[in-house]
């Protein structure tokens, strides 16, 4: 796991992490790591399977749609990169 330091924090942001945390029977430390997971990671977060799903089941897509897709998809392999 990744260490993070935080400097300068205000005191009264401080103080107010101290009494959350405890609120939640957590210590400072987990309190800080539950926040930062709830706000970069929230569980309802678009997935772009699920939106792309979503969109297709709108639109009234088939599978029958998505064989027509497959037959006139371009299968050739695709060209490594080359960085020369």
């Amino acid at each position: 796991m990744a260490i993070l330091t935080v400097r300068n924090v205000p005191d009264d942001v401080h103080r107010a992490l101290r009494v959350r945390a405890a609120q939640h029977g957590r210590s400072t430390e987990a309190e800080v790591r539950e926040i930062l997971a709830a706000v970069v990671k929230p569980e309802q977060r678009v997935r772009v399977g699920e939106a792309l799903a979503a969109i297709g089941r709108k639109i009234g897509l088939t599978n029958d749609d998505v064989a027509v897709f497959e037959s006139v998809r371009d299968k050739t392999p695709a060209k490594p990169l080359s960085f020369d």
